[in-house]
């Protein structure tokens, strides 16, 4: 099993397993990747480097090696060195590691918000205004709304939020 780092043209950064490379060259021509993202089709295969694991063997820890306390670690919550660290990453082609870490993060918010409302699909103006006024219960509710519809609710004081419903969203990741 060959586990790849692919991205999309996005720059959305995501993993993909193949059988083998014939395996991944094959679905590529074929169009069946997309961006778990954005559903782009245009994906390309990153550089990786394999991990090996030699086993328990660790050199140990010299004074020398051990970090200074006083400088800030990339897992700090320092952002100015996280936001140069990040344009970095970039410039070398690479999606910086706090990019993927957002990027799950804000997966993780959606899936949790599809699964706590129920989906009114282009009914959702309608139900959004019947809760307002009181005709039926208030529930959390989603669905589609064009931008017009959207900004009536807001002038009527109904509180909505556009929400991108992404493709890795609506349906579970292989």
């Amino acid at each position: 099993m060959k586990v790849l780092n692919l991205r999309c043209s996005h720059l959305h950064s995501f993993e993909g397993w193949f059988g083998s490379e014939d395996d991944f060259q094959d679905q590529q021509q074929r169009g069946l990747m997309a961006c778990p993202l954005c559903a782009d089709t245009d994906i390309q295969k990153m550089p990786s480097a394999p991990r090996l694991n030699f086993g328990g063997h660790h050199a140990p820890e010299s004074d020398s090696n051990r970090a200074d306390p006083a400088t800030p670690s990339p897992t700090s919550g320092n952002l100015l060195l996280q936001g140069e660290k990040a344009r970095i990453g970039q410039a070398e082609g690479t999606l910086p590691e706090i990019g993927l870490t957002a990027q799950a993060a804000f997966l993780t918010a959606l899936r949790q918000v599809v699964a706590a409302t129920e989906d009114m699909g282009p009914h959702f103006a309608d139900e959004a205004r019947r809760m307002h006024y009181g005709e039926v219960e208030a529930r959390s509710i989603r669905g589609q709304a064009s931008a017009r519809e959207a900004v009536e609710l807001l002038e009527e004081g109904i509180h909505v939020i556009p929400l991108p419903m992404l493709a890795a969203v609506k349906e579970t990741l292989q």
